[in-house]
């Protein structure tokens, strides 16, 4: 046995070799029990945070508008509309009687005037009876306030359109060259350019939609748009033309029935009315007869019903 496995066994029980960690003491860095390593989560939390409720993950259901609802709905905003108008229309026309009682109550206050000494001028002298003193007369300080004074005349009526030549002029040729009852309205169309507007009658169509064509001083030559309305008691088409020799443009209204909606075909005047006038019958199914090819054009063959007609009611809910 060598000297060093001597000095090995004689060491005393409780002795450590060199370098050696008493017990309970920890290695420099260790964590203590119980104490968890940065950034570590336990399982059960994440599982919580990723989860999220039953509740929150379910979306709430909408209850379907019926049929009936709908209609419903649509007659009461319709009858909502009709009777603004009415409003609407009550209310100009009693400010225009104001306005008249107004105009017409100004030449009386300005004679109103107590018979007197009158002058050469016939006007009576001033301080004598009856005589009117400055300002006193209706109307003679513009805004006066004074107690007994008239209101201010109405405003003047605005200036005409500039168009309104161009309308009479083709409501007049409408009547001589087609037919006395060709024109049912016509007006201009102010907050559209004054655009003349021109409703036609239906059996009156095809004719008026030739002798825009061809004649002189129309010869609108180029047809801009087609586009169908539905105004709930009736159908409409609507024509805009436009010259391009003249730059003149013009509004054509055709109304039709609503239950069988059928317009003379523009086509063989416009060719560009083909295709507008098929999706017209394809979306609110009002007939265009003398059409070279009416079918649908954007939804199946097999669809049923016209999607923008008001009383369009979907066989599935869902689409």
């Amino acid at each position: 046995m060598s000297e060093e496995e001597k000095q090995e066994g004689a060491r005393p029980e409780g002795a450590r070799a060199e370098g050696a960690q008493p017990e309970g003491v920890r290695a420099e860095g260790a964590q203590p029990e119980g104490v968890r390593a940065e950034g570590a989560r336990p399982k059960a939390e994440e599982k919580k945070q990723t989860e999220g409720s039953p509740a929150e993950a379910e979306a709430p259901v909408r209850r379907k508008e019926t049929d009936e609802e709908k209609a419903a709905r649509r007659k009461a905003a319709f009858e909502a509309r009709e009777a603004a108008k009415a409003a609407a229309a009550m209310a100009a026309a009693q400010a225009a009687k104001e306005a008249a009682n107004a105009a017409a109550s100004a030449p009386a206050a300005a004679h109103s005037a107590a018979p007197g000494a009158a002058s050469a001028d016939g006007q009576a002298p001033p301080g004598a009876p009856g005589a009117a003193s400055p300002g006193a007369a209706a109307g003679a300080a513009p805004g006066s306030s004074r107690p007994g004074v008239a209101a201010d005349a109405a405003p003047p009526p605005p200036p005409p359109s500039p168009n309104r030549p161009r309308l009479d002029r083709a409501v007049q040729l409408l009547r001589e060259l087609v037919a006395e009852d060709a024109v049912e309205e016509a007006e201009i169309n102010e907050p559209n350019d004054h655009l003349p507007t021109i409703v036609v009658k239906n059996e009156r169509w095809s004719e008026a939609a030739r002798l825009f064509r061809s004649h002189p001083e129309l010869n609108t030559n180029y047809l801009r748009n087609v586009s169908g309305v539905d105004h709930e008691t009736h159908m409409e088409v609507v024509y805009h033309l436009l010259s391009l020799d003249s730059g003149h443009g013009y509004a054509l209204k055709v109304r039709t029935d609503r239950d069988t909606p059928q317009v003379a075909s523009a086509t063989p005047v416009w060719q560009t009315a083909n295709w507008n006038e098929r999706e017209i019958y394809d979306l609110l199914g009002i007939d265009f007869p003398g059409h070279p090819d009416l079918r649908r054009i954007m939804m199946p063959d097999d669809w049923v019903g016209h999607p923008l007609r008001k009383d369009y009611a979907p066989l599935d809910s869902e689409v």
